[in-house]
């Protein structure tokens, strides 16, 4: 009797012991993991840029995608972070190394890595944020999908309704953007706001300057000081952290600014609104395709207006009524195909 006992309280347990340990560290190396379900389906990473997860930008939307998929599908999921550019290749090599379903890098600094690394696991899938798997580095990588975006349209709205801010206020009219490095998706986000400044207020001047690079926030507070100087009433930041100095700028003088990537309302009244790029989708969009079998590398995922993979952020209460309607129209004619914005400069 006490034998049986004993037998069946070891076997107990052991149960305990695996559950336990089942019940493991799901952290990483920013402190940002998030704990998932032992019964989770599919194991998602995301390695960042230099920017890191605190960015209040592109790093930090594409983290709370990843979170986002962790709570609402039950994926496991890893965050890496990157604080030099040569962890780009181990940071993700490790995460294909422990058989990850899928590791999304986040931004095209990491193409080059990504490329290395896809080539050096063929059988593990890889997914980068606003690069096309088509573009250089990439030949052929059946393993890795594009996530892209068409900031453009957007943009096109965050222009029109800039313009006519300006046009009411009266004075010089004149709004600028201040860019991170001169890329192609930067400039797709410059070429929609210019075109639909013009669009919406034949008068104005848009006027543009590059940081080169997309950290360091005194050097585009310079431009955007700069460009206040010259008259801009509204200044459209598209630098990621480093753009943070330029709506500083704008609030520093009194001007509106606007956010880039994800809703950065949040930094004051100053802001006019932000061209949203929904990263925090195509993290989630990609999980749950890994997880139900339809993640399909050699592709591009495009995320628009139409399936609300880019949009504007809360406008401010002090944008007029007529401009809303205005930019609701030019919103629905994009999603029509009766206006096609230019994504390049």
């Amino acid at each position: 009797m006490t034998r049986r006992w004993w037998s069946s309280s070891l076997v107990a347990l052991v149960a305990l012991l695996a559950a336990a340990g089942c019940g493991g560290d799901n952290g990483n190396g920013s402190g940002e993991g998030a704990s998932t379900s032992e019964e989770a389906s599919a194991k998602v990473g995301l390695v960042s840029d230099v920017g890191r997860f605190n960015d209040k930008s592109f790093n930090q939307s594409a983290l709370e995608g990843l979170k986002r998929a962790e709570s609402e599908l039950g994926v496991t999921g890893r965050g890496v972070e990157s604080r030099q550019t040569s962890d780009y290749v181990p940071n993700l090599s490790s995460l294909a190394r422990q058989g990850y379903d899928v590791t999304i890098a986040v931004g095209f600094l990491l193409a080059e890595p990504l490329n290395t690394t896809a080539k050096r696991f063929p059988d593990a899938n890889f997914a980068i944020i606003d690069y096309s798997v088509k573009a250089p580095p990439f030949k052929s990588n059946t393993n890795v999908q594009g996530l892209t975006f068409a900031t453009n349209e957007n943009s096109y709205l965050v222009g029109c309704m800039a313009s006519m801010i300006a046009q009411k206020a009266g004075g010089k009219q004149v709004i600028s953007a201040v860019g991170g490095i001169k890329l192609p998706t930067v400039d797709i986000f410059i070429a929609g706001y210019q075109a639909g400044a013009k669009a919406c207020n034949p008068k104005i001047q848009v006027l543009t300057a590059y940081s080169q690079d997309f950290v360091a926030q005194d050097k585009c507070k310079e431009i955007a000081l700069d460009q206040i100087a010259k008259g801009s009433q509204v200044v459209f930041q598209v630098a990621g952290g480093c753009g943070l100095g330029a709506l500083d700028a704008a609030k520093q003088k009194g001007k509106w600014g606007v956010g880039v990537d994800r809703d950065q309302s949040d930094l004051g009244p100053h802001i006019l609104t932000s061209a949203v790029k929904r990263v925090d989708t195509a993290v989630y969009d990609t999980a749950k395709a890994v997880q139900q079998g339809t993640f399909k590398g050699g592709t591009d995922a495009v995320f628009d207006l139409k399936n609300e993979g880019v949009a504007l952020g809360k406008t401010s209460d002090k944008v007029p009524q007529d401009i809303l309607d205005k930019v609701d129209e030019l919103k629905q004619q994009i999603i029509d195909g009766k206006i096609t914005p230019p994504s390049t400069l």
